[in-house]
């Protein structure tokens, strides 16, 4: 699939280059691209998002949204690079035919934040490939490690699970806006803005595919680790295998001295991390994000890239494949309308998502049978028996009746109550 590039075309680009490199490509595909900012880093850099679409800039109502987030840590530089080479890939392969890329800019709107810490890029690049240590640049320009940065919902998560409370959607501390980086403010209003269905989360450091939950449930007992996961555990390792198997040698297991079968892992069976960018994905939003680890050397030397993109091209497409199964629909009224931020819940699965602003859902789910029900205040749930298959998305809509009066004091569809945060057991400020 699409040409092999001329090696001499890879190189590392420094802040300048990268964004004259996405707006490159902007010029190129004009029709089915788009750039934005979705804030600015410490040192004033944009976050730039560079969106493919056939209708760039606009929600089409059961077209799913789609995210690549690279260079988190700013001395993991692949992430970076392939999403750049990704982009560039997409637009020359849409330019000339190829259908599978062509359906997939068609019928999905994507998003690609190659950098999410130009600041700290900065920092390793000055030091270059050879002398890269673990380290320097891996944080933003204040050194604070952005993958340890978002507000904790796993504690909220893990209270909720033994009280019956929220499963999804949970309520972010009093005033995290001053907790969080820009960086990190930048990244979570983009997820406010959008109703993104499945992620990933570019890094460097080892070669398998993390899938959540990252936070342990248990306090660490020295030496030991605890696999930790999440009610849609065999959905998150069908991701992480679906990028593993695509991929040159990630599923062989052995890569950087570790060995993880299938070249998956969960993440705190791993070893555990708190306030990581993945399980906020799932607490908060509707997205399903995992965290791709892809060399071992985390600042790969400009040679070493042709080999690295040949090795995750077909994984990089496969994975964005995957937001296309399982169930997605509208939730309408009586007359019609659709329904804003109604719930789908599926039995058996104690995680529930929410429809967007236009009415529209998308529920990723494995082959099989399920009983998934709509509801929102007002209205009676109306639920229904689908079979989802191995292919495309099953279309599933449902209409839901207004709910007599006297019902509206009684009690509501279950895990709604408990929306505030409980008040003795935990505190969400910062450590």
């Amino acid at each position: 699939m699409g040409l092999l590039v001329r090696g001499s075309e890879f190189q590392h680009h420094r802040y300048e280059d990268m964004v004259r490199a996405l707006f490159a490509v902007q010029s190129e595909c004009p029709y089915i691209t788009r750039i934005y900012s979705i804030g600015r880093s410490v040192e004033g850099r944009h976050l730039y998002v560079l969106e493919f679409s056939d209708n760039p800039g606009i929600h089409e109502a059961l077209e799913p949204e789609f995210k690549y987030v690279g260079n988190m840590h700013g001395n993991e530089v692949l992430g970076r690079e392939l999403l750049i080479k990704f982009s560039q890939f997409l637009c020359e392969e849409y330019r000339a035919g190829n259908q599978r890329i062509t359906r997939l800019i068609h019928d999905t709107r994507i998003h690609v934040l190659p950098s999410m810490n130009p600041d700290g890029y900065e920092v390793a690049a000055r030091q270059g490939p050879e002398f890269n240590g673990y380290l320097v640049g891996r944080g933003n320009s204040r050194e604070i490690d952005l993958n340890r940065n978002f507000p904790d919902l796993n504690a909220l998560m893990y209270y909720y699970e033994k009280t019956n409370g929220r499963n999804h959607h949970l309520p972010l501390p009093d005033n995290w806006e001053q907790q969080v980086e820009p960086e990190t403010l930048a990244v979570i209003k983009w997820m406010q803005n959008y109703n993104f269905v499945l992620s990933a989360n570019l890094h460097g450091g080892a070669v398998v595919a993390n899938y959540p939950f990252d936070k342990s449930r248990d306090a660490r007992i020295r030496g030991r680790t605890t696999y930790a996961a999440t009610p849609d555990d065999k959905i998150f390792r069908k991701l992480a295998r679906t990028y593993s198997y695509a991929h040159s040698w990630m599923h062989k297991g052995w890569n950087c001295g570790d060995f993880f079968d299938e070249g998956i892992t969960n993440g705190a069976s791993w070893y555990s991390l708190s306030k990581g960018m993945q399980d906020f994905n799932y607490l908060y939003t509707n997205c399903f994000e995992i965290t791709l680890e892809l060399s071992c050397d985390k600042f790969p030397p400009a040679s070493a890239l042709p080999r690295e993109w040949l090795a995750n091209r077909e994984a990089l497409v496969s994975y964005l494949e995957q937001v296309h199964h399982g169930i997605k629909g509208m939730v309408y009224d009586e007359n019609n309308n659709p329904i804003a931020k109604a719930e789908i819940s599926v039995s058996g699965i104690n995680h529930d998502v929410t429809c967007g602003l236009d009415g529209d859902y998308f529920r990723l789910l494995l082959p099989g049978t399920y009983t998934v029900t709509a509801s929102a205040p007002g209205y009676v749930p109306s639920t229904s028996t689908v079979t989802v298959g191995p292919a495309e998305a099953i279309q599933l809509h449902f209409y839901l009746k207004t709910a007599p009066k006297q019902n509206l004091k009684g009690k509501h569809h279950h895990g709604k109550k408990n929306l505030s945060s409980p008040k003795a057991p935990l505190k969400l400020g910062p450590r």
